[in-house]
């Protein structure tokens, strides 16, 4: 499977700008927390919740999107390891937290560790714009 065989190359693209995002410290304390990304602009940590969990069925198995999102094992297989430390965070937290309560817990670190990891196997670089 190659990028330009993808049934939906759109989705990939917004799914890499949330990986971007969750691999980026510093873009999470300007964006979802400062509320600082410029006029027009806005971003929290819900848009990737739901579009990993709710928009997609990325959270439960990201091998089905292989050939329409994903294209190969190496990129679903990255998508388990960041949901997994997502949930991790929710099954200790609950889900009614703030941007701010979430990225300053201690486990959060493996969240943005999982996303950078996820944003090396894309090939792309793991900062947000």
């Amino acid at each position: 499977m190659v990028l330009s065989e993808l049934e939906f190359p759109g989705m990939r693209t917004e799914l890499i700008e949330h990986l971007q995002a969750l691999s980026d410290a510093k873009y999470q304390r300007i964006a979802w927390v400062e509320h600082s990304l410029g006029e027009g602009k806005y971003d929290e940590f819900d848009y990737a919740v739901h579009f990993i969990y709710d928009d997609t069925n990325l959270s439960k198995n990201p091998e089905l999107y292989i050939g329409s999102i994903l294209i190969d094992k190496n990129e679903s297989d990255s998508i388990k390891q960041l949901v997994k430390e997502i949930d991790i965070i929710f099954e200790r937290y609950g889900l009614t937290l703030t941007d701010e309560e979430y990225i300053s817990k201690p486990e959060w670190n493996n969240v943005i560790l999982k996303a950078k990891e996820a944003c090396l196997v894309f090939g792309v670089p793991c900062v947000a714009s």
